[in-house]
């Protein structure tokens, strides 16, 4: 039984080690929506590298792709 519980375990585990990471296209798009559903008239969004990104200073670090290596920005565009 205890091997039973092991196995079971470890292959949960593996599962989840297994998963592959959002490409940041998804990513941008699924933020995307989500700034539109809070009805933000004029924004940007872009992928940049993380270094990149630590330059920006009025922009916002919204999420992160690639195992960190690529950070997605938003900007709000005043009018």
């Amino acid at each position: 039984m205890k091997r039973f519980a092991l196995a079971i375990i470890c292959c949960a585990l593996a599962t989840s080690a297994l998963a592959a990471p959002k490409s940041c296209e998804a990513l941008k798009n699924e933020i995307e929506v989500k700034i539109q559903a809070k009805a933000v008239p004029s924004y940007t969004l872009e992928i940049v590298t993380r270094k990149e990104a630590e330059k920006h200073d009025i922009a916002m670090v919204v999420g992160t792709c690639e195992n960190g290596r690529k950070a997605i920005i938003y900007q709000k565009n005043d009018r």
